[in-house]
């Protein structure tokens, strides 16, 4: 799997995506520009120790993400699409695109991936759902449809037994 952000703005949420892109084997592609630097501490803490477990690839802009990856079909999520993410069959190397906190993957691009664009459904009068929470819960989708090949799926109890 993939994970897209477009220009993300708030260095905790990338943290926080980062952990959880490397807990589930996904990669994660960030297009510039960022709203911070990948080496302050609020983009590391809440990455915890897992950054040399992740697999990031950085790019200068939406152009050359396309480019350097062969124009792959790409999932948007977005509060302007018309299909929720749980209606989409997907790939196992899926690419799901996020927008930046203050306003999304801009009109320009969605006009070009209408067919592919996906929501989270929600009350009416929110705006939207933190990005972090968006990117747990559409990749977990995408992982399940999968029945979560490569990803340890049973627990143990350290001191009871089930």
């Amino acid at each position: 799997m993939n994970i897209v952000l477009l220009e993300p703005e708030i260095p905790h949420n990338t943290g926080a995506i980062a952990r959880t892109c490397a807990a589930t084997g996904a990669a994660l592609h960030l297009i510039e520009p960022l709203g911070f630097k990948l080496d302050e501490k609020h983009v590391r803490r809440a990455g915890l120790d897992y950054w040399d477990k992740l697999n990031i690839k950085r790019y200068c802009n939406f152009a050359e993400f396309l480019v350097q990856n062969d124009f792959p079909k790409i999932y948007m999520a977005t509060t302007k699409a018309k299909q929720k993410y749980s209606d989409v069959l997907y790939e196992a190397d899926a690419w799901i695109m996020f927008g930046k906190e203050s306003g999304g993957i801009p009109e320009e691009i969605l006009r070009d991936h209408k067919e592919t664009a996906i929501r989270v459904p929600m009350l009416k009068d929110i705006r939207s759902l933190n990005l972090a929470n968006s990117v747990a819960v559409i990749l977990y989708e995408a992982l399940r449809q999968h029945e979560f090949l490569n990803l340890e799926v049973e627990g143990d109890l350290h001191q009871l037994n089930w």
